[in-house]
C-alpha cells in the first residue's frame, strides 16, 4: 500500500498526529494477529508450508507509524496462536537509494523452475520495490532456501519495470490449465489489473489487462484472482478477481465474478456493477493463502487502525475467512465465513463456552452479564414478530446502573438490513458518516443468523452464513464490558446462542 494513499485516510478518520506513549492493553486483540510492537499493514506472501501458515506483512521495524516498509514474519499452526520471527525482507538503504519493500506474494517453486533451489524447493517471494527518490515502483523477486525464514534478492532485479510511479502489489499463483505461473499487478491510476504469465518465475510476458469497471473512485491496489466452485459444484467453476480501493466509507474491497482462460479475465456482470467484499469501513488489502489445506481459499485482510492511537503496536489483521460462491436471487455472489480451521476448535481456543442457550424469548433487553470484550457470538433469531433484534455490546454503566455507552449490532426486519450502530460509543472517534453501517440481508425461513466477533478493538459481523459482512474498528472504554441480547417492536425467539470467551485469561 502506498503512503500517499494511506495518509488522507488517516486524516479523514480523525487520527491525531501525536502517538500514544502508554500501553493501551484494553485494545490489544487476543485472537487476531498484531505485531508485538510497531506499525503493521497489508498481509503479504501468505503461504502454507509443511503444516505451517506463514504470514508476512508490511511492517515498520523501528516505529509505531507507517515508514521503513519491510516484510515482517510470523507463523502459526492454527491461525490463532502466532510465533513472531525476525524481519524476513528488510528495507534496503544505501547512500543514493532507499528501497522500501511493498506488498506482494510468495509461492513454493516445487519443480525448481527458477533454479534457486538447493536440495529442496525454494520459496519465491514477489514484491514491489518502492524507490521514493526515483519516484518509481517496479516488481522484484527474492528467494528462500531455508523454508521462508530468510530471503536473498534476485541479482537481476527488477523483473518488471514500466518506469511508473504507481505500479504495485504482485500476486503470483500457478494456473494448472495453462501450465504457467500467473501474476496480477495493479496499474493503480489506470484502474486496471495487468496479467502476466511465466514458465520460470523470472521472465514475464504480458497476457492482458482488465479494468475500468466497477468502482473507479480511487486507485486500484492489491489485486488477486482465485477459482471457486459455485455451490460446491466442481463442474461449475468461476473465477473471482478482487481489488482494494477507497470508497465513500474509506477502505474497501470489490470483486468481479467471471471466467479466466489462462490469458484474459472476462467479467460475467455488467461493468457498472460494484460488488463489495465487506460493507464496513476497515477491511482492506486482503489476499488468500497459497497452497492452503484441502485447496481452501482463505482470505486475510488488514483492518485499518481507526480513530484512536494504540501502543506499542498499531494495526491488526482480520479473522481469516473461508471463501465460497453461491447462487442467489441477485446472481452468483461471494460468501465469507470465519475459517473452519478456527471455528471447529473454538472450545479449545476459549477459556470456556460460557453461554449456551436455546429458544430464549426476547422482548426488550436480556442481560448476558460481563465479558472481557474478546469473544465470539454465534446466534440464530426467529424474526417474524419483531422489528429489530440483535445484541448490545461493550456496554458502560454509570454509578446508578444506567447504560451510558454501548454498540448495537442487529438486524432491522422492516428494512432487511444488518447493521452496526456506534452512535452511543464512537462519536468523535469514528467519522460521522460511518457511525451507522448497514448491509442488505434477507431472512431465510423467517430466521437471521449472526456471528459477532469482538476482539477488544475490532468488530466483525457476519450475516446469514457470510452473505454479508460488516467490519469496523471500535474503542470501548476499559470498563465497557457488559452485553445483552434484545428485541424491539415485538417478541423474537433466540433459537440458538453460543458465546465463546477468547480473552485467554486477560
Amino acid at each position: 500500500m502506498n503512503k500517499l494513499k494511506l495518509l488522507p485516510i488517516l486524516f479523514l478518520l480523525g487520527i491525531s498526529n501525536g502517538f500514544a506513549q502508554h500501553a493501551t492493553t484494553q485494545w490489544r486483540p487476543t485472537y487476531h494477529f498484531t505485531s508485538p510492537s510497531n506499525w503493521l499493514n497489508d498481509p503479504n506472501g501468505l503461504i502454507y508450508l509443511d503444516g505451517t501458515f506463514h504470514l508476512y506483512f508490511q511492517h515498520n521495524p523501528f516505529e509505531n507509524k507507517w515508514g521503513h516498509m519491510s516484510w515482517g514474519h510470523a507463523v502459526s499452526k492454527d491461525l490463532v496462536n502466532w510465533h513472531n520471527l525476525p524481519v524476513a525482507i528488510p528495507e534496503k538503504i544505501s547512500k543514493d537509494t532507499t528501497t522500501m519493500i511493498f506488498s506482494g506474494s510468495a509461492v513454493l517453486d516445487k519443480d525448481n523452475v527458477s533454479g534457486f533451489g538447493k536440495g529442496k524447493a525454494p520459496v519465491v517471494a514477489f514484491y514491489t520495490a518502492d524507490l521514493p527518490k526515483q519516484h518509481n515502483e517496479s516488481q522484484y523477486m527474492a528467494y528462500s532456501t531455508d523454508g521462508g525464514l530468510t530471503f536473498t534478492n534476485y541479482n537481476k532485479n527488477p523483473i518488471i519495470d514500466l518506469n511508473k510511479k504507481d505500479f504495485r502489489d504482485p500476486n503470483v499463483w500457478w494456473h494448472e490449465a495453462s501450465k504457467q505461473w500467473i501474476m496480477t499487478v495493479a496499474m493503480v491510476d489506470e484502474h486496471q489489473v495487468r496479467i502476466y504469465g511465466s514458465s520460470n518465475l523470472k521472465d514475464w510476458n504480458i497476457l492482458s489487462d482488465f479494468g475500468k469497471q466497477g468502482n473507479q473512485g480511487s486507485g486500484w491496489e492489491c489485486p488477486f484472482m482465485i477459482p471457486l466452485a459455485v455451490d460446491g459444484n466442481k463442474n461449475n467453476l468461476k473465477w473471482v478477481l478482487v481489488i482494494s480501493l477507497f470508497g465513500p466509507k474509506g477502505p474497501t474491497m470489490q470483486y468481479f465474478v467471471g471466467n479466466f482462460d489462462g490469458k484474459v479475465f472476462k467479467n460475467d456482470n455488467d461493468g457498472d456493477r460494484t460488488l463489495l467484499i465487506d460493507d464496513g469501513d476497515a477491511f482492506y488489502a486482503g489476499i488468500p493463502w497459497n497452497d492452503a489445506p484441502k485447496n481452501k481459499k482463505i482470505l486475510l485482510g488488514w483492518l485499518q487502525p481507526g480513530g484512536k492511537e494504540t501502543y506499542p503496536w498499531k494495526g491488526q489483521m482480520s479473522i481469516p475467512r473461508d471463501l465460497s460462491l453461491k447462487i442467489t436471487d441477485e446472481g452468483i455472489r461471494l460468501y465469507q465465513q470465519p475459517t473452519n480451521i478456527i471455528f471447529s476448535k473454538l472450545n479449545k481456543h476459549s477459556e470456556s463456552n460460557f453461554i449456551t442457550k436455546q429458544n430464549l424469548n426476547l422482548y426488550g433487553n436480556t442481560d448476558l452479564g460481563l465479558s472481557k470484550n474478546s469473544y465470539w457470538i454465534d446466534a440464530e433469531f426467529d424474526v417474524k414478530l419483531a422489528k429489530k433484534i440483535g445484541f448490545k455490546i461493550s456496554q458502560l454503566k454509570d454509578g446508578k446502573g444506567n447504560i451510558i455507552k454501548e454498540i448495537e449490532v442487529g438486524y432491522d426486519v422492516l428494512n432487511s438490513e444488518l447493521y452496526v450502530d456506534c452512535s452511543r460509543s464512537e462519536k468523535g472517534i469514528k467519522n460521522d458518516k460511518n457511525i451507522v453501517q448497514v448491509a442488505h440481508v434477507s431472512p431465510k425461513n423467517g430466521k437471521i443468523k449472526l456471528q459477532i466477533l469482538l476482539d477488544k478493538s475490532s468488530l466483525e459481523v457476519f450475516g446469514n452464513d457470510g452473505q454479508k459482512v460488516i467490519t469496523t474498528m471500535v474503542f470501548p472504554d476499559e470498563n465497557a464490558t457488559g452485553y445483552a441480547a434484545f428485541a424491539s417492536g415485538g417478541i423474537a425467539t433466540l433459537s440458538r446462542l453460543k458465546v465463546w470467551d477468547l480473552s485467554k485469561g486477560q
